[in-house]
């Protein structure tokens, strides 16, 4: 693939390594340099591009979505701290045909982990006595606290447990990334715990979903190419539960 990325910062430049060790072409890069350009200008700068991705600032996003979209170019958009301007990002995708996949985090660890605590929240529903929790530790220069994926964590216990999630946030030294969720009681605790250990993981869920987005139109999120892949092998390892035996 053509790649273009936005933004050169540090998940950029690993995100720019993994794309040429794939065999992938970095065919243009957006800087802090052209933070002034606005969405023509830099839709003409990606143009020819297959793919985008984009790590920079959230501020930035909604112009980068209008680029892309103008350009016709399908956008990976990894950026977090925007989603309160999901809505006016979804009507400009949708008003140019374009196609836009995102995520609070593109580790593919993350989004099974998100699933696993999804279906613990619904099991400490059913009893009475723990009290859920969630704690998440960033490196020092993250900016947004609690962090995109620890609100997607809230807002996935939510659904069973209620909103009142308490959440503490962490900033400090190189931590790549720690999400704790707890589950609390006078007998005792239950931890389910997912530690980053590189931004790799970040970098290769990414590259996993602009191969993805390729050739389709609409809004996704991570979560819907993670599911396609996990329904895909859960079919072919066990072909007769997908398998319509009506006759």
């Amino acid at each position: 693939m053509k790649i273009a990325l936005i933004g050169n910062g540090a998940m950029g430049q690993l995100v720019a390594a993994e794309a040429r060790a794939a065999g992938d072409e970095v065919r243009a890069v957006v800087t802090s340099k052209e933070r002034g350009l606005n969405p023509d200008q830099l839709a003409e700068q990606i143009r020819g591009c297959d793919v985008a991705i984009d790590f920079s600032v959230g501020e930035a996003v909604l112009r980068n979505i209008e680029a892309c979209a103008r350009a016709g170019v399908p956008l990976v958009e990894g950026t977090t701290g925007w989603k309160a301007h999901e809505q006016t990002a979804r009507q400009i995708v949708a008003e140019h045909s374009g196609a836009l996949v995102y995520g609070a985090n593109f580790s593919i660890g993350v989004n099974l982990f998100y699933r696993i605590v999804e279906r613990a929240a619904a099991l400490f529903a059913s009893v009475n006595g723990y009290a859920p929790f969630i704690e998440e530790a960033h490196h020092l220069r993250k900016r947004d606290a609690p962090s995109g994926t620890a609100l997607q964590l809230r807002e996935l216990m939510a659904k069973h447990l209620g909103s009142e999630i308490p959440t503490a946030s962490t900033r400090a030294g190189y931590i790549p990334g720690t999400h704790r969720v707890g589950f609390d009681s006078e007998a005792d605790q239950i931890l389910l715990v997912h530690a980053a250990r590189s931004r790799r993981g970040f970098a290769s869920g990414a590259l996993l979903a602009a191969h993805w987005i390729v050739g389709r139109t609409g809004v996704f999120e991570f979560a819907d190419v993670i599911d396609e892949i996990v329904n895909w092998q859960s079919a072919i390892q066990n072909p007769w539960r997908h398998h319509d035996t009506k006759s």
